[in-house]
């Protein structure tokens, strides 16, 4: 019997972090000690009062059953307060606040409830993959905004051609940025707003790392701009401001008939995030906020001591705003797959090539800041020996 894959799957790439991870594995059964700094999984322990709070709710019975299927109320009301506290946006909990199994189902998920086949979705190059791939499971046709260094890592709205705003039905945005670590400001929003209402064009921003900046710099929602709610929804994630990325929880915000739309489409493939990791989450998002300072104090040395070896390699690299990326241009001359493979094979340290995030990612590799300021360091003296 032939057995074949359905088209929408054989139009993807293989998942470009899954490949990563099987070179990486490949190098280390030679024996070569590998500095992982490919996958943005970061190294920290959840903090200990989220995890105490979860052996608690574990322990009730009450929250084995089949969970609610937009979320614990008693979760999304927190979620609001929490952006009423950190951006002062006000949001309605019962229809503005949706609870995730990770903001990567919530955005994986999306399209589905909006897209129709052929339909045009405006997604970032370089970009998390889960936005194109997205688009392609929901049948519609992603257009790639790409993202270059001299628009500060942007979409140029105005490239844009005509006929293709007008056939958009989605725009994808995420800021700060993941692979670059750009960042936006007012302004880009502003004009985000008005190019969808120009062109009926739902905005979906992607918020995962706002909490994760650095040097007093406090990234913005999406939310906070005039019009955003109208256009628009936020996925926002406990991953990485929490150290919680196996938990699997998020939460998506914004216009109510776009959030009602992605809960009718939850309701019909998943059953919920377990009641008691909502209620760790409650706590993640009430408790004790020091463990925030501490992990920006921690990515900060982190990306001080990698960027400075980087330039002092010679390298085209800039200090980030926020996330825990490093965003870095190859050496003159060199693709990315060819600079990601020479770390690999010569030096043991696993990146992710900046094509892998789109054709506009060439020329530059991502370093994550997931191991200590020891192997960091280990790392650049180890790219010293590279005759680049």
């Amino acid at each position: 019997m032939e057995i074949n894959r359905a088209q929408r799957l054989q139009q993807l790439p293989p998942y470009l972090f899954k490949e990563i991870d099987r070179l990486r594995d490949e190098v280390r059964s030679q024996g070569m000690d590998i500095i992982d700094l490919g996958v943005g999984d970061p190294d920290q322990p959840t903090p200990a009062h989220i995890i105490k709070r979860l052996a608690e709710a574990a322990a009730d019975p009450s929250t084995h059953k089949y969970p609610a299927y937009s979320g614990m109320n008693r979760f999304r009301a927190s979620a609001a307060a929490w952006y009423k506290r950190r951006f002062d946006v006000d949001l309605a909990p019962a229809t503005e606040v949706i609870t995730l199994i990770g903001s990567k189902e919530g955005l994986a998920h999306f399209p589905l409830a909006f897209v129709n086949p052929g339909d045009v979705v405006l997604v970032p190059s370089p970009a998390y993959p889960v936005y194109y791939s997205s688009t392609i499971m929901a049948g519609g046709v992603p257009v790639q905004m790409p993202l270059t260094k001299d628009n500060g890592f942007l979409p140029d709205l105005g490239a844009i051609d005509s006929a293709t705003a007008k056939a958009a039905k989605i725009m994808m945005i995420n800021y700060p940025n993941n692979p670059t670590a750009a960042v936006a400001e007012a302004g880009f929003y502003e004009q985000v707003v008005e190019f969808a209402l120009a062109n009926d064009i739902i905005v979906v921003s992607d918020a995962a790392y706002t909490e994760m900046a650095y040097d007093g710099y406090r990234p913005l929602s999406f939310m906070q701009i005039p019009g955003a709610r109208e256009v628009g929804i936020e996925f926002h994630s406990l991953s990485k401001t929490y150290n919680m990325t196996g938990w699997r929880l998020g939460f998506a915000v914004g216009n109510p008939e776009l959030v009602g739309g992605l809960g009718q489409v939850k309701s019909q493939i998943d059953s919920g995030a377990f009641d008691a990791v909502q209620i760790a989450g409650i706590e993640a998002l009430e408790g004790d906020q020091s463990c925030l300072d501490d992990m920006r104090r921690l990515y900060t040395k982190r990306r001080d001591v990698m960027v400075d070896g980087l330039q002092s390699l010679g390298l085209g690299v800039e200090k980030p705003k926020a996330t825990f990326y490093v965003w870095c241009e190859t050496p003159k001359g060199m693709k990315s797959a060819e600079f990601t493979k020479r770390l690999l094979s010569e030096c043991g340290i696993v990146t992710t090539p900046g094509n892998g995030f789109g054709a506009a990612g060439e020329g530059f590799v991502r370093f994550a800041l997931t191991v200590d300021e020891a192997r960091l360091t280990e790392a650049v003296e180890r790219m010293g020996k590279l005759e680049l």
